[in-house]
């Protein structure tokens, strides 16, 4: 028997061609057939399975990904840091006071231009990494449960070649990715 749930192997996808060829022609099609549907679906089961392994601490989803960032490389400024995370600036700053007040970042004015500011961890900041990274990979080995490493390995993969495709088709079309982003903002999306 074939299950309609897209989460259940063996669902009866029809061939992408065949499901994008109507959809342009304006037919209707299930949103498990749909690539955004489930990257987004995706996505939102991985916070949620994150969000249940970070209870317990005083960060947020939305700090998480800065933390992650910033555990690479300190010192960077505020934009920069926004374009790394792909999160408008406005959402950045939010979320760094927050980070802030909660003892986890500093921002100091770049001494070399002071309209700039830089993003430091503090040391209670540096100290979750050692709590939460083991988090974010049990999250993971349970997303991935089941999958052959070379599944994993060209998940990956195809995964970096849409985010480029993507973002290559906004640059064809002329626009900013971070206007883009600014503008389903402001149309509360």
């Amino acid at each position: 028997m074939v299950s309609s749930d897209p989460r259940r192997p063996g669902h009866g996808v029809r061939p992408a061609a065949e499901v994008y060829e109507q959809a342009m022609a304006g037919a209707d099609f299930p949103l498990f057939e749909s690539i955004g549907y489930l990257v987004r679906d995706a996505h939102r089961a991985y916070l949620r399975a994150m969000q249940m392994r970070v209870a317990d601490t005083e960060v947020t989803m939305g700090m998480w990904f800065f933390l992650r960032i910033l555990w690479q490389e300190e010192g960077i400024t505020q934009r920069d840091l926004s374009r790394r995370i792909r999160m408008m600036e406005p959402t950045t700053v939010t979320a760094l006071r927050l980070m802030e007040r909660r003892g986890l970042v500093r921002r100091e004015r770049d001494v070399h231009d002071r309209r700039r500011s830089l993003v430091y961890l503090t040391d209670r900041g540096r100290a979750l990494r050692h709590e939460l990274l083991p988090c974010a990979a049990e999250t993971n080995i349970a997303a991935i449960d089941g999958l052959a490493s070379c599944e994993i390995d060209a998940l990956r993969e195809l995964l970096v070649r849409v985010i480029a495709n993507l973002d290559r088709d906004i640059a064809e079309r002329g626009a900013d990715p971070e206007a883009v982003e600014d503008e389903i903002a402001d149309r509360g999306s």
